[in-house]
């Protein structure tokens, strides 16, 4: 479940702070309150997880000097400022200087939580984006969201890692829903050009005047942009649906790669989406184009290819859901691991994630089965036929894998817990553990 927003209120009347929070408290606000600007400040940084009510007029610091300081901090924290009747024009001030916006005594309490819920929402978005920032800059942790331990995901770790480090530009191709973008993420993350600009254009959501604009300019003074190619510079610029580039884009983007030279002062990630069996990005861009882009490549593999990453994808999935929804996570039976491992995954990762959240809620419900969500998304499909056929040792091993990670996880690694649970000697669990790769430490 979310965490309830905070919500700081500063005013030097005790009325009115307790009054506010107990208002806001019952919407489901954790309001904290402080007498005067001054111990605000003690308290409120600038990643302060939540936003600011404030009074314009108090002894000491006033609500403007207080604003002034706050957007010095953080200019994203959002402040709504409460004014006296005739202040408007302090308002006005106010929300020049940043504030979000004000309220004028005497106001109406649900105009208040309305704006705070507005104000709210802003800045949870905020965070998320730092927070999202943070994890894509750390090559450790985006590379901890590329889960399991599938010969072909060893692969794409190890390809990542090795291409990461290198200069030349990259072409990502695979099938639609299997994490292209999270792979470019990741080879900027844990290169070189790390601490430098990421910048991410779709060519195929954009008309071709629009997108010409955006990589290229020119600007107009109003925009607040640089032209991707120069944002990215020194960078990493990626280019999904690379293959919407029309004839001109591309001869325009093989010129600005020929003016960097050799290597590139600007790393281009090409993502191709292209899943026409008889056509590839080879045949849709001119080959002069094409050659540069995929000096290096990168083929994300398939979900159905990745064996029982499926499992774990799927459990770990059903455990972040199960949190947001505030229920527990679904149980899967061997006879539904089965299913999972046998799907064909047209939709990949992405399929996968819907599946599970609808799990979570079927779970939640009580009713459904894991076999209806696969047949609901392949009406043709038999709920045990397989695209690639295996013997049943396999998908013995594969649940049997995944019932000890799900009880190691639940148990938070007491063995002892485990073994009860599972009916299971410490040498068989022992025995089983290092068969499937699984260590104690992990689960702590």
């Amino acid at each position: 479940m979310q965490k309830a927003m905070k919500i700081a209120i500063v005013d030097d009347e005790q009325d009115m702070r307790q009054s506010i929070s107990q208002w806001l408290a019952l919407s489901g606000y954790d309001t904290e309150t402080f007498p005067s600007a001054e111990e605000a400040l003690k308290k409120l940084g600038p990643d302060y997880p939540g936003i600011v009510i404030s009074d314009i007029k108090m002894p000491g610091m006033d609500g403007m000097a207080f604003l002034k300081k706050l957007m010095g901090s953080d200019s994203s924290l959002p402040v709504i400022m409460i004014t006296g009747h005739g202040d408007v024009p302090m308002a006005v001030e106010a929300m020049r200087l940043g504030a979000f916006d004000f309220l004028e005594k005497p106001f109406n309490p649900d105009k208040m939580t309305a704006l705070a819920k507005k104000a709210a929402n802003a800045r949870r978005l905020t965070m998320d984006n730092r927070q999202l920032r943070k994890e894509l800059s750390d090559g450790g942790q985006i590379m901890k969201k590329l889960i399991g331990t599938s010969p072909v995901m060893e692969r794409l770790r190890e390809d990542i890692l090795d291409l990461g480090q290198a200069d030349g530009h990259v072409l990502i191709d695979g099938e639609t829903g299997t994490g292209k973008t999270l792979v470019a993420h990741a080879l900027h993350a844990v290169g070189a050009r790390a601490g430098k600009k990421f910048v991410l254009i779709s060519c195929a959501a954009l008309e071709e005047d629009a997108l010409a604009k955006r990589l290229f300019g020119p600007m107009q003074p109003e925009d607040s942009q640089l032209p991707a190619i120069e944002e990215a510079r020194g960078g990493t610029l990626v280019l999904e649906d690379v293959e919407a580039l029309s004839d001109s884009l591309q001869a325009r983007l093989l010129n600005a790669i020929n003016e960097q030279g050799m290597p590139g002062e600007t790393r281009i990630v090409a993502i191709s989406n292209l899943q026409e069996q008889d056509r590839t990005c080879e045949d849709v861009l001119r080959p002069d184009l094409f050659y540069r882009l995929a000096a290096l490549r990168i083929t994300v593999p398939p979900l159905r290819q990745r064996g029982e990453d499926i499992l774990t994808l799927f459990t770990r999935l059903g455990e972040q859901f199960a949190d947001e929804y505030g229920c527990e996570a679904p149980q899967v039976t061997a006879q539904e691991a089965a299913q999972l491992l046998q799907a064909p995954w047209p939709g990949n990762v992405r399929q996968l994630i819907n599946v599970a959240e609808r799990a979570v809620l079927q779970s939640r419900r009580g009713s459904g089965t894991i076999a209806s969500l696969l047949m609901s998304d392949h009406e043709e499909m038999q709920p045990v036929m397989t695209t690639e056929g295996k013997p049943l040792k396999e998908y013995v091993e594969a649940f049997e894998r995944m019932l000890i990670d799900n009880t190691m996880r639940r148990h938070k690694g007491s063995i002892a817990s485990v073994m009860e649970e599972l009916c299971l000697p410490r040498r068989t669990l022992n025995e089983k553990m290092a068969k499937y790769g699984l260590q104690r430490a992990d689960y702590l």
